[in-house]
């Protein structure tokens, strides 16, 4: 059967396969939520399918748990959620994943790659009921939230079983060995090779970008074989708990443990995440997050192999342009964007002193900086495009760092972040963009992690000093993205060369509708594991190979 489920979903994986050799463009699942697409009633049913979830007890029959319910999820947006989730007992989730390897290896590379396919296809149906959890959890607007909750997050899976089968199946699996021994006698073997996976997984999700970031490590993880445990962040809990009841009903009807998959949900309060991962039955750990439990893992999680994807201190680097206008619309959609809540956002704009060149003119540093914050006003004027570019302040933790940082500011405030009202949220938790003004010696202020919508136009003594500071955040702290503005080739060269050392994708010159945040499946290599905001790339070969191992048998042959 999950043969037949393999071939049912051959030509998806293959093109897959074909695409991340290709690095072109390619999208296994429509990112537009249009009825076109998806048909008339497509969206109400993903919507009353979330709506029956709220203030209710989310059954995942067949887990283990201490039989009480836990959950404190809130919508960004403003109104109650009021889930619940099984309390889980850890010691039977860990005997229950223990026991499921064995089947489950035994299930073949392409029998896994079946179930795993068929997984995405099912949760694929269920795109707009994602759209609407991963909305009402991340604060995340609509559109964003279908295309990062659902299709993106669906391509990144495709990409991980891309590379996962690709990986697996550069091994035979066996081989009949032949060795000539003196003139007229050989020795002929048989070699069995099998894929051994390493044990059980756990992947330890965040509250933004639940789906969009766990489903690598989920599916990469499935598909060599390993028992995964799902943590998702208690503030985003929704997107995931679908995402494993889709996957225990499909192992389930073909005839597989469901305690393959399983959803472990903790609070804040009482946090699982250290106690899991340095548990001796952990094998692999995923992580994405802060730096500061991120580098806590690395340290700690001695027993398993652990893949991280920390938070970026991006830097932009602007030193002259052929289009002064298209440079700032576009940099403020950037910094716009799910206000600031992405690893990939620009964090540091880095401005020569003496101003730039452009097609303006010269413009001094102060145009340039009141040029950003113009594109910003801008940008949100509409309050019905604004709100869904903003999308909501996903912890009410992040509007007081906000708060804190822009009362330490002061007169260096170019812009202030103030409250924003949604045509159709009123108790949305919404905030607009801070922008602070510093001079590029005071690193203190500004080489820190400042997750949220805060960002800092760092006055630099020329382009060289900009470059140089960029480069060394981004070696110190680590940094995911980069972009450089420049007419200037050999700026342009300095700027490459510097990211490239450091380890940061680089954009350069980017003013049209492609922006710094954006990473796409198949192409973008999402963190590169060279500088300190992560160990891991998604997604690459590294990123799957040390889920298994491969352990032979042989024996003489007639």
């Amino acid at each position: 059967m999950t043969v037949q489920l393999f071939e049912k979903h051959r030509e998806r994986l293959l093109e897959a396969v074909a695409a991340c050799r290709r690095r072109g463009y390619h999208a296994a699942f429509a990112e537009s939520p249009s009825p076109k697409i998806y048909g008339e009633e497509a969206e109400a049913n993903g919507r009353a399918a979330f709506e029956a979830r709220l203030q209710g007890r989310f059954e995942l029959p067949g887990q283990s748990t201490t039989g009480g319910w836990i959950g404190a999820e809130e919508s960004p947006w403003g109104i109650p959620l009021d889930i619940r989730y099984p309390a889980p007992d850890l010691t039977g989730m860990l005997r229950a994943a223990k026991g499921a390897i064995l089947g489950w290896r035994d299930a073949g590379v392409e029998g896994r790659l079946g179930i795993c396919l068929e997984i995405l296809e099912r949760l694929h149906r269920r795109s707009f009921e994602l759209a609407y959890a991963v909305m009402h959890t991340t604060g995340q607007g609509f559109v964003m939230a279908f295309q990062a909750g659902g299709p993106h997050a669906q391509d990144r899976a495709l990409e991980a079983l891309a590379y996962s089968w690709e990986a697996m199946r550069f091994h035979p699996p066996e081989a009949d060995w032949e060795k000539p021994i003196g003139r007229d006698r050989t020795e002929r073997l048989r070699k069995i090779y099998t894929i051994q996976p390493r044990g059980v997984a756990l992947v330890i999700a965040c509250s933004t970008f639940p789906t969009w970031n766990a489903y690598p490590a989920l599916f990469a993880n499935l598909a060599c074989g390993n028992p995964v445990l799902v943590k998702p962040h208690p503030r985003a809990v929704l997107p995931l708990a679908m995402t494993v009841e889709t996957a225990r009903e499909v192992l389930a009807t073909h005839g597989y443990d469901p305690n393959i998959v399983q959803l472990v949900v903790d609070s804040e309060q009482e946090p699982l995440a250290a106690r899991l991962a340095t548990h001796p039955d952990i094998a692999l750990v995923d992580y994405t997050g802060s730096s500061a439990f991120g580098n806590w893992l690395e340290e700690h999680a001695r027993q398993a192999t652990v893949f991280t994807e920390k938070s970026g201190i991006n830097p932009v680097v602007i030193d002259s342009t052929a289009d002064f206008d298209g440079m700032v619309r576009n940099l403020a959609f950037s910094l716009a964007l799910y206000s600031g809540q992405m690893c990939t956002s620009p964090r540091l704009i880095f401005v020569p002193g003496g101003g730039i060149d452009s097609d303006r003119g010269h413009c001094s540093f102060d145009q340039v900086a009141q040029a950003i914050v113009g594109a910003v006003d801008a940008l949100l004027a509409d309050p019905a495009r604004g709100a869904e570019i903003l999308g909501c302040i996903q912890n009410p933790a992040t509007l007081e760092r906000v708060e804190r940082l822009e009362r330490a500011a002061g007169n260096a405030v170019l812009r202030t972040s103030t409250p924003y009202a949604h045509p159709r949220f009123p108790n949305a938790r919404m905030r607009t963009p801070l922008l602070v003004h510093v001079e590029s010696g005071d690193e203190d202020l500004y080489m820190q992690e400042a997750f949220g919508p805060i960002f800092f136009v760092i006055e630099a003594d020329s382009t060289l000093d900009a470059i140089d500071r960029a480069a060394r955040v981004a070696r110190a702290k680590g940094a995911i993205t980069a972009l450089v503005h420049t007419t200037d080739e050999s700026a342009r060269r300095g700027m490459e060369a510097a990211m490239l050392e450091a380890g940061v994708a680089l954009s350069e010159n980017l003013t049209g509708s492609i922006y710094v945040n954006q990473a796409a499946a198949f192409s973008d290599y999402h963190v590169s594991g060279v500088n300190p905001s992560g160990n891991a790339s998604l997604t690459d070969l590294a990123f799957v190979t040390p889920r298994f191992r491969i352990v032979q048998r042989r024996r003489p042959l007639a």
